[in-house]
Parts: structure tokens; C-alpha cells; sequence
């Protein structure tokens, strides 16, 4: 199945994404190059800095408020991941992680979950497998050529700049598009 770009539905028929998107359960998200710019920031105090987009936060609680369960899964160990994490409550923080698609299967599988109901958004090469895998699969405008070969959607965004929150904002249309999803009495 050859990939589109985002001015296209998705590899796959309109209909068919989107009962592929109304089936998930399960949203897992890499960090470096999708949930950031994939630039690692070093001061010469030694601090590390990420930059993450608000947008793509504000996406995953509306997953949650939707009732999905959320996942971060990283190869990277770093405590500006897990104040992420905190920060948007999710419940599923895997760090340090070489073998993605195992951690994968693991945590569908203590949900209850298949593999078709789990979307995964990744960018690397040591993303394919899991890409490959999941029921529905998505990589920012900037991932990798390999990666872009296999999944099911590439976003108009790049990474860190929401390519997670357009994955999100699909999924949300695809499960109920009559429903005006509100936090603080706010229109989102």
C-alpha cells in the first residue's frame, strides 16, 4: 500500500480510515520528531531541553476526556519526558524502550485490546515494526522516507509544530463527529 500525503484521505479508501479510526482504543505517540521538533537542545550547564507543542497536549486530554487511553513510548530516558507525561496525566509512560512493537502488543493486551485498535504515530526507523503493526498508523510531514513508505497516513504537520493533534482531531471526527468536544465551556 503506497502512503499519501495529507492533501489525500490516507493509503487506504476515506471509509475504510475511517472505520479503522472509529475502532481505536489505544493512542501511542513517540517523542523526539513527533511530539517535538526531534531537536535534542544542550546548555552548557548540562540541561537538556525539549520543545513540545501545546496544541499536541491539548489533543491528547480531549482523547482522554473521549475515553482512549494514551501512551507515550520512547527509546529516550529523560525526566522532561516524564513531566510531560505528568503534566498531561497519561497513564501509560514507557521510556527507554528498544523493542516498541512488544510494549506495544503488552499494553493492548492488558486492556483488552487488539492491535487493530491501537494508532501509533512514530517518525524513525526503530518505529516501522510497530507502524507496521498497529490498525491504524501515522508519521509527521518530516519522518523518515522509510517510515512514510508503510504508514497509513503522513501528516501536513511536522513534528512538534501538531502533527499529533491532526492524527487526534481524526480519530475524534472518525468516533463522533456530531459531538462538540468542550473543556471550560470552551468550543474546541
Amino acid at each position: 500500500m503506497a502512503p499519501r500525503s495529507s492533501s489525500q484521505e490516507t493509503s487506504r479508501s476515506g471509509k475504510v480510515a475511517r472505520k479503522l479510526l472509529r475502532q481505536i482504543r489505544l493512542f501511542a505517540t513517540d517523542v523526539d520528531g513527533v511530539l517535538t521538533d526531534a531537536g535534542m537542545y544542550y546548555a552548557e550547564s548540562g540541561d537538556e531541553w525539549k520543545k513540545f507543542n501545546t496544541r499536541d497536549g491539548m489533543g491528547i486530554k480531549l482523547l482522554q476526556k473521549a475515553g482512549i487511553i494514551t501512551a507515550i513510548v520512547t527509546q529516550e530516558r529523560t525526566k522532561l519526558v516524564a513531566r510531560r507525561a505528568e503534566k498531561l496525566t497519561i497513564p501509560e509512560l514507557h521510556q527507554g524502550v528498544m523493542d516498541k512493537l512488544s510494549l506495544v502488543r503488552e499494553m493492548a493486551a492488558r486492556y483488552g485490546l487488539t492491535l487493530g485498535q491501537v494508532a501509533y504515530i512514530g517518525d524513525d526507523i526503530n518505529d516501522l515494526e510497530t507502524l507496521k503493526a498497529v490498525g491504524f498508523s501515522a508519521t509527521p510531514a518530516d519522518g523518515m522516507p522509510q517510515v512514510a513508505a508503510v504508514v497509513d497516513y503522513i501528516c501536513q504537520k511536522k513534528g512538534g509544530e501538531g502533527a499529533v493533534r491532526e492524527i487526534i482531531e481524526m480519530i475524534l471526527d472518525a468516533q463522533d463527529p456530531k459531538v462538540q468536544v468542550s473543556i471550560s465551556g470552551k468550543r474546541i
